[in-house]
């Protein structure tokens, strides 16, 4: 798979199979958003991967939008460590953002299906997601990566739109 085809391909999947994904998966996926850029390298990051189903059920009745995470086999949640941009401080909503879509991108490369849920800047949910998964006071539930092996499959679509693109001015 070539990476505009992951890009075409990378679809929403909310729906999944029971079968659970396999450590090589599940290390790439994290290779993935571990070899995310970040400004200033400070690679403000940590991940709680969540596969206890009982956990799966917790993080499902967090939120308004998080609901299919009961039947995924995994979520994957990006933590942000804002002390680490010492150097750079204040992006780890961008840096962060990168890592998510790095790990969902290599989830259509693998063949799994994934949601990205958002959780920063909602204090409500941060705390939320915070209390279900124990992090410490000074890291921040910044997004939710559910994965599984995908029981739906809405096809490619390209969102191409020339006349939002300006060239030199707008």
């Amino acid at each position: 798979m070539t990476v505009e085809q992951a890009i075409l391909e990378r679809r929403s999947i909310r729906r999944y199979t029971e079968a659970p994904l396999t450590e090589e998966q599940l290390t790439k996926l994290l290779r993935a958003a571990m070899n995310t850029p970040s400004a200033c390298d400070c690679r403000p990051w940590e991940f709680v991967v969540v596969r206890d189903k009982e956990q799966l059920a917790r993080l499902a009745a967090a939120g308004k939008y998080t609901g299919m995470a009961k039947d995924a086999a995994a979520v994957i949640v990006i933590i942000a460590s804002p002390a680490r941009q010492e150097i750079c401080p204040g992006f780890f909503p961008q840096d962060c953002g990168a890592v998510a879509m790095n790990i969902w991108l290599q989830a259509t490369e693998l063949g799994l299906g994934a949601v990205w849920c958002g959780v920063y800047p909602d204090e409500r949910l941060t705390a939320k997601i915070a209390e279900i998964v124990a992090t410490p006071e000074d890291q921040i539930p910044f997004g939710l990566i559910v994965i599984g092996n995908p029981a739906e499959n809405p096809g490619p679509r390209d969102r191409y739109e020339p006349e939002r693109i300006h060239f030199d001015r707008w």
